[in-house]
């Protein structure tokens, strides 16, 4: 079973997120803030790291660059969520560390798309 870390502090949208990915059999552990999220990065091996970029205590980014310091899930993908969506800001964002984009919003199916894709990369 992939394991994804799922970091949004929206709750509606973590749990529309999390209810379509456990639906196909992901497991999926969470964080509402940056922290949180640094932290079980820094401690759990994941698959895929979803990443919410404006984030309570750490921005996305703040997150990214720390966990592609650690050695742990220093290969492991990672998605920025986000509603910035300018090209500045989506080049920041992949300068920063992650290997996908996806601006907000979007449809948890096509979520479910890009997380199938990215994951059977790996395999």
């Amino acid at each position: 079973m992939k394991k994804i870390l799922l970091a949004e502090d929206e709750d509606v949208l973590r749990m529309l997120i999390m209810d379509t990915l456990e639906d196909e059999g992901y497991e999926i552990q969470e964080a509402s803030d940056g922290e949180e999220a640094e932290s079980l990065a820094l401690s759990t091996k994941f698959d895929l790291i979803l990443l919410d970029y404006m984030m309570p205590v750490k921005t996305g980014l703040e997150v990214i660059k720390t966990i592609r310091t650690k050695e742990m899930n220093k290969d492991t993908k990672i998605m920025m969520l986000t509603a910035k969506s300018q090209k500045s800001d989506e080049k920041t964002i992949l300068e920063a560390g992650a290997d996908y984009f996806l601006s907000k919003p979007f449809s948890p199916m096509l979520l479910l798309d890009k997380v199938e894709e990215i994951l059977a990369e790996d395999e």
